[in-house]
């Protein structure tokens, strides 16, 4: 036994006795969550990995705060839809908002908007930006729109490489954290010089701010300052406030207006989204607030992770950034997805206690990466308690000591 299952005074949790590579991809996925579930110390539960029954307790236990009861339910973007819109539209300082069912739809839409205004439907982005690598081409092959790559280093998009680049667009768009690159944000005065860039070429500035929640803290700006930077913002209500789905738009009212008449359009104009509007309240309600104290977790955990691979001797382990931006962040270590993914697996269930929630994606030869999520859960950790947990996950790596 592990000496931290020794010293929770758990016993290992029951595995499947086949061989992690013999499952599929659902069975790993399935033991993984299941594992997870009944570790009982975790950085974060994601809400996926939760029972039918845990959501809707959560839904119904939350609801009363955010909503009255007795309202009649929405119908098709009225009542507590627009109740939710007002609300984005108030933290993030513009004059209104738009919910849609998903972030993708959302972004297309706003950017297809803006290239109707501007007459140009070119859209400058970096090369790791989400509808870049994990929306299937979606900005050309269904909404007419013509992405070009600023860059694709490990970063933002500098001022210089804005106001440089070879050829027009009509806008530019921001992802704010940077979640491929490693969630990472630019300092506010970077920030502030590639808006005027863009503005110097005429472009229109939309910020992808699915994680923009959680970016006050290393900006030390409000919402309303973040986003009033840009011609329109959108944010998700998933990641990071815990939500069932949903995005929003919000920007202009013109904008807004016109984004509702494309949401109809793009088949986004359901009769009833109270069941994902409620979670977005609540959400907000009970995440929006906690989302510092998480930042400046992540930030010791991350210190933590690190000095725990150098006392265990793991060379060219790597916590990317190593000051995190968010409370997101990656964890690079030598050896082969496969390999990590086991020991992840192997150490959650032998020891209760789990670091790496996410898969492992091979970043190089032998080398490979997963992202860190500190949240509610997370706050119960000490310094000392991750650094026991690394060295316990350390241990299972083939080749160590207990493996």
């Amino acid at each position: 036994m592990s000496d931290t299952a020794a010293r929770s005074g758990t016993e290992p949790a029951e595995r499947d006795g086949r061989e992690t590579a013999e499952l599929s991809p659902k069975e790993r996925f399935e033991r993984r969550a299941a594992a997870w579930k009944a570790a009982g110390r975790v950085l974060w539960r994601p809400g996926y990995q939760l029972t039918l029954r845990e959501r809707l307790d959560w839904l119904s236990e939350g609801a009363g705060a955010v909503a009255d009861l007795d309202e009649r339910v929405d119908m098709y973007g009225d009542g507590l839809v627009e109740t939710l819109e007002e609300r984005v539209a108030e933290l993030l300082g513009t004059e209104a908002a738009v919910f849609f069912p998903t972030g993708t739809m959302a972004q297309q839409v706003a950017l297809r908007c803006w290239a109707g205004r501007t007459g140009d439907p070119t859209v400058a982005l970096h090369a790791l930006s989400h509808p870049e690598v994990h929306e299937r081409q979606a900005f050309s092959q269904v909404s007419g729109l013509r992405p070009v790559r600023l860059t694709g280093e490990p970063r933002m998009p500098t001022a210089d490489e804005v106001r440089d680049f070879p050829e027009p667009f009509g806008a530019l768009l921001l992802e704010l954290p940077l979640r491929d690159a490693g969630f990472v944000l630019p300092t506010w005065e970077e920030l502030t010089e590639v808006v005027e860039a863009a503005r110097e070429r005429d472009a229109v500035v939309h910020i992808d701010g699915a994680r923009l929640w959680e970016c006050t803290p290393h900006f030390g700006r409000s919402l309303a300052e973040i986003a009033g930077l840009a011609d329109s913002v959108y944010v998700s209500f998933y990641k990071s406030l815990g939500g069932f789905g949903g995005a929003a738009v919000a920007g202009p009212r013109t904008l807004v207006d016109e984004a509702k008449t494309w949401r109809h359009r793009y088949g986004g104009m359901i009769i009833q989204q109270f069941p994902t509007v409620l979670s977005a309240l609540i959400g907000l309600e009970r995440e929006l607030p906690r989302l510092p104290e998480y930042v400046a977790h992540a930030r010791m955990v991350a210190g933590a992770l690190r000095e725990g691979f150098v006392e265990a001797g793991v060379p060219w382990a790597r916590v990317f950034p190593e000051e995190p931006h968010t409370h997101q962040f990656q964890v690079w270590l030598p050896y082969e997805p496969e390999v990590l993914g086991d020991a992840a697996l192997r150490h959650v269930e032998e020891t209760k206690a789990g670091l790496f929630a996410q898969g492992w994606n091979r970043g190089g030869p032998g080398l490979s990466y997963t992202e860190v999520t500190v949240a509610g859960p997370g706050l119960e950790w000490s310094a000392d308690d991750v650094r026991a947990a690394v060295r316990d996950f350390v241990g299972v790596l083939p080749g160590r000591t207990g493996a």
